[in-house]
């Protein structure tokens, strides 16, 4: 065997060691996992995330799309090889050329046997080390005690109005254009940063350097998906749908930015999310921080109480209602106008692959993990008297 046989399958051989190792290690300890990302995890992402946020594009959604286009064109040519061979073995007299082009194909093959493991063995160490480990970290504790408290239901609906009048309030002092729409003036990226860094006393994990959040240029998917925001280990970047409705954008910046941090739980990244907006000086911010949490916490609440009693509570603005849309109705015409795949199969695809990604990585409720931010917001508010609500939805 040669040096560079040799050289070729230690190097996969260690990437795969080395990932299994560090797994295992991330899997059974919770403070090997704590002290990787508050120690090492940082300095991968102020070095490679400086290399990203250079570019003005997604290079995650690049990556992506060249690993689509991979998998296709393999896909195609283990079709056609697999007819040369089975041509070959049950024709006789075959021509010049079809061996000329059968050489090819076998030449491309060899290439791609040598190339999938390297990639297979690439892919698995950079997803231990930037996202499978974040994983087993200590779970958020608002005030550093475990969240033990037991919320009753008048806690709930005080916490459901108190988010209501927040939203109807600022609702009248944020700048609407004449059709009705949130206008910003500013630069939207580094005031997200500007948040979460003002976080960053209490949570020491949220300071340092921050990568610039990205919009998508297929972003049009992501509405299809119902998502708002990525985060791409491979590229250490923080993405945004930028299809989406303005209100939606702070909170996501917010939230996707708490990813390249450490604080992967979708949980804890809303509940950053929320309170880097509500504490920022920008008013459309502090709109968005509690449109932001208002559909998790108003279902919580709507599906605890009877309809007449959930009417007979402040009622949420149609003002609030508008600017809490996901995608407005003219977004949506233009997406389903360009779809090349229906959005429910879209949507139905990407919940079972997130809802499984998110259970194989130890998040047993799956996607609902999304909906226990409305737990740390409790915490938030009743775990210290300063953020106390009292039963008429003010704050004392």
């Amino acid at each position: 065997m040669s040096k560079r046989k040799i050289a070729y399958f230690t190097t996969i051989a260690t990437l795969i060691l080395f990932s299994v190792l560090f797994n295992l290690a991330a899997w059974r300890s919770v403070a090997f996992s704590d002290y990787y990302v508050s120690n090492i995890f940082p300095v991968i992402t102020g070095f490679y995330g400086r290399i990203t946020s250079l570019f003005g594009f997604s290079i995650g959604e690049v990556m992506l799309v060249i690993l689509v286009a991979f998998i296709v064109l393999t896909i195609v040519f283990i079709v056609l090889h697999t007819f040369l061979m089975i041509y070959e073995k049950g024709a006789r007299n075959l021509g010049f050329t079809f061996f000329k082009i059968k050489r090819g194909f076998d030449y491309i093959s060899g290439k791609l046997y040598r190339i999938a493991p390297f990639m297979m063995a690439i892919v698995c160490a950079v997803m231990s080390l930037n996202c499978f480990v974040l994983y087993h970290t200590s779970k958020l504790s608002v005030y550093q005690t475990p969240i033990t408290r037991r919320y009753d239901l008048q806690q709930l609906a005080d916490l459901r109005d108190y988010v209501v009048m927040q939203c109807n309030d600022l609702a009248k002092k944020v700048p609407h254009d004449e059709n009705g729409n949130v206008i910003y003036e500013g630069n939207m990226q580094e005031t997200a940063i500007k948040a979460m860094l003002n976080l960053s006393k209490e949570y020491p994990r949220l300071g340092g350097y921050y990568v610039t959040p990205k919009p998508l240029y297929y972003s049009d998917f992501m509405c299809q998906q119902y998502m708002q925001g990525y985060y791409f280990p491979f590229s250490m970047e923080a993405n945004y749908n930028d299809s989406m409705a303005i209100m939606n954008k702070p909170f996501t910046m917010c939230h996707e930015l708490a990813h390249t941090h450490g604080y992967i739980y979708e949980d804890e990244a809303n509940f950053f999310g929320f309170l880097a907006c509500i504490r920022s000086d920008d008013i459309v911010f502090k709109y968005s921080g509690y449109l932001g949490v208002l559909n998790y916490i108003n279902n919580d609440f709507y599906r605890a109480v009877s309809k007449e009693e959930y009417n007979s509570h402040i009622k949420i603005s149609a003002r609030v209602k508008y600017d809490n849309q996901f995608v407005t109705k003219e977004a949506w015409k233009r997406v389903e106008k360009h779809a090349v795949i229906k959005t429910e199969t879209v949507k139905k695809a990407a919940d079972t692959f997130i809802d499984t990604n998110l259970k194989v990585n130890g998040v047993l409720t799956g996607k609902v993990s999304y909906t226990h931010v409305v737990a740390l917001i409790l915490d938030y508010y009743y775990n210290e008297p300063e953020y106390a609500i009292n039963y008429s939805g003010d704050r004392l």
